[in-house]
């Protein structure tokens, strides 16, 4: 018996949970809603991911942990 054999019906959940992490990260990635982004730019304010695209060369930058 393998560790395959012992986790029946577990694939199809973790196909799911992959693809909710997926959602999130894509979601993540996106940044704040439109009325948030506008918020913060009627503040004389730029979003993080703005000030982080001014700081670094451009493709330099890798995000790790996205969702913590």
């Amino acid at each position: 018996m393998t560790v395959l054999d012992e986790t029946v019906g577990e694939p199809t959940d973790a196909r799911g949970r992959v693809a909710e992490l997926l959602a999130l990260r894509e979601q993540a990635r996106r940044g704040p809603s439109e009325r948030a982004t506008e918020a913060q730019h009627a503040k004389g304010k730029l979003t993080a991911r703005e000030r982080i695209e001014l700081l670094v060369d451009p493709g330099s930058f890798r995000e790790v942990e996205q969702l913590r």
